[in-house]
């Protein structure tokens, strides 16, 4: 052990008179957990973290004034701390992109995810690395923090150390945690170690030192006090900026530590620099080609998927228990189990949002994920694609089950609003290929961005397959797959994935004055040039699938979409039944054109 009980006395409170440095300065931030929990991250950063190797994660990130002055006195280059919650400066929560910081919270529950994703990713790559995770009353009421409690006991994540400060407060008042906390995480298969002090140094140095003797993960209850030593002590308000400026003065002149300081010197000269371990993906870009005339897009995805994994792309792929169903479950995937880690395909079983947050983790720990579900469940891990989007990871989501054709399973199964949905997060890729040439393009695009996520959305439904033209330029996002045969192009289809041959179908009804246009990525057609544009979008447009409308107005005179939710039945009598029928299409869109 480095430091000693005295040190680390000191060296917190070092960390306390910073951060409220920084906290007044602001005017603005969360003044209880700096004061409660400060020895608990000086620990660990102390005694137990090794930079370049080890990770840590606060996924109680309104403590990111805690943080970033452990970060500042370790070593880290975190620039100014006076810059904190002020444009262009260090932000309210920690964002990964500053030195030293592993993970993107803020959203509770998602750093417990992410801890578990970089834990993981230690095991696949076989560092040797540890993953410490500090977390609060709050993250522990949510349920994502649960799911990946689960799954982290489930493949027995022996290198993972999830801190509890518990101090039994929330905004609103006694924290609503359950009941029994251990116990719960007991049953998911976790070493528990209760009630350890916050103040008591000995003990939790004693506990860390043990949980690398642990064959399972380990959790630690540590009771604090929230805004401990202030007037509000022990109270819900001091969770925020709750004491005055006078009192907040006199705790930074009280707390402020030349020995601890000293202390924190001497470790920050073995410190070295490091950040986000961005996954180098081997891409593979074979020729793919299907000839079926009827086919789903899952099934040319899962096709096209297996044939890049066996070309050698070294990805890590997984899905909430409907690897088959999704296609993301392929001939050459082969699954990690809690005693083999050497495989490349995970079973997250029923945990959505777990999945999109481990999958964060993933990223930031060197692994190239990809993780599937239906699309209608994308709003269960949404906040994760959002965390990830903001965080420019390069994350691969693989939807599948695009629309009301999915049929039968009702419509509790069938997205409306779920695709003009993803296609707000700023910084995503939603891609919705038709065809062979779609979906290639559709996971090329996906594997070659790496400061992106990308979501790739897929049939269930079988579909007429109508190839793209030999010369189409995809990069734009958009192009003509049905040529107008008429002089003059009066009538522009522009449709996406499965609904390509619908539209077909109509501009061959309505006459030779029409022309589809296949977009398969709504975002980059709308990055392209204005003459892009104008070239494609010829004379009235019309927008059509089957999912919600109102976005398409962007673009479009008119659109046929959906704008209601679906009903169980036959998937080709389902869309017929909201209004996807040639005849009836063409002639309201005649009708329009008047």
């Amino acid at each position: 052990m480095r430091f000693n009980s005295n040190d680390l006395i000191e060296m917190s409170n070092a960390v306390r008179a910073l951060a409220l440095h920084m906290i007044y300065a602001a005017k603005s931030g969360h003044v209880g957990i700096v004061l409660g929990a400060s020895g608990i991250i000086t620990t660990v950063f102390a005694n137990f973290l090794r930079p370049g190797l080890d990770k840590f994660v606060l996924s109680a990130g309104h403590g990111s004034a805690m943080l970033y002055s452990v970060l500042k006195l370790a070593g880290y280059d975190v620039g100014n701390l006076d810059s904190f919650r002020q444009i262009g400066g260090l932000p309210g929560h920690p964002e990964i992109g500053i030195n030293g910081v592993d993970a993107t919270t803020g959203p509770l529950g998602q750093g417990v995810a992410n801890a578990v994703g970089l834990a993981f990713a230690q095991k696949i790559r076989g560092t040797g690395g540890r993953v410490y995770c500090l977390c609060s009353d709050g993250d522990l009421s949510e349920g994502v923090a649960f799911e990946a409690i689960a799954f982290a006991g489930r493949y027995n994540l022996d290198n993972l150390v999830l801190l509890w400060d518990d101090n039994g407060l929330s905004i609103d008042g006694t924290a609503l945690t359950a009941v029994d906390i251990p116990g719960v995480v007991r049953a998911a298969g976790w070493c528990v170690v209760n009630n350890v002090r916050a103040d008591d140094f000995d003990r939790l140095n004693r506990v860390l030192v043990d949980t690398k003797r642990s064959k399972r993960p380990v959790f630690v209850q540590v009771k604090s006090v929230l805004g401990a030593g202030s007037s509000v002590a022990g109270k819900s308000a001091a969770h925020g900026l709750a004491i005055s400026n006078a009192e907040m003065v006199k705790l930074m002149r009280q707390l402020v530590s030349g020995h601890g300081e000293a202390c924190w010197s001497q470790l920050a000269a073995g410190t070295v620099a490091h950040g986000c371990q961005n996954a180098r993906t081997i891409v593979p870009n074979p020729k793919f080609e299907n000839d079926e005339k009827n086919i789903s897009t899952r099934e040319l995805s899962a096709q096209y998927l297996d044939l890049i994994i066996a070309r050698g792309a070294n990805l890590v792929g997984g899905s909430a228990d409907l690897g088959g169903n999704t296609g993301a479950r392929v001939p050459h995937s082969s699954e990690i189990i809690s005693k083999d880690f050497s495989g490349n395909y995970i079973n997250y079983g029923v945990r959505e949002h777990a999945m999109g947050g481990i999958m964060n983790g993933l990223v930031v720990g060197g692994v190239r994920p990809y993780g599937s579900t239906f699309l209608v469940f994308s709003d269960y891990m949404r906040p994760a694609i959002r965390v990830a989007a903001l965080s420019g990871l390069p994350v691969i989501y693989v939807f599948s089950h695009d629309s009301v054709a999915v049929g039968q399973d009702g419509p509790t199964h069938q997205p409306i609003e779920q695709l003009a949905s993803l296609r707000l997060i700023p910084g995503l890729n939603v891609l919705r290929p038709c065809n062979d040439s779609e979906v290639a393009w559709a996971w090329q695009t996906a594997l070659t961005d790496m400061f992106h996520p990308s979501a790739i959305i897929l049939s269930r439904q079988k579909f007429e397959q109508i190839k793209t033209p030999k010369g189409s330029d995809l990069s734009n996002g958009a192009y003509v797959i049905h040529k107008a045969t008429a002089r003059r192009t009066r009538l522009t289809l522009v449709a996406t994935g499965a609904d390509v041959p619908f539209a077909v179908a109509v501009a061959k009804k309505i006459g030779p004055s029409v022309q589809v246009v296949s977009m398969p990525s709504v975002e980059k057609f709308r990055n392209s040039s204005v003459k892009v544009q104008k070239d494609l979008l010829r004379g009235f447009v019309v927008a059509i699938e089957a999912g919600a409308s109102a976005p398409w107005f962007e673009f479009a005179d008119a659109v046929v979409g959906i704008d209601r939710f679906g009903m169980s039945g036959d998937g080709d009598a389902v869309m017929q039944t909201m209004g996807f029928d040639v005849d009836t299409v063409a002639a309201d869109i005649c009708k329009k054109m008047r």
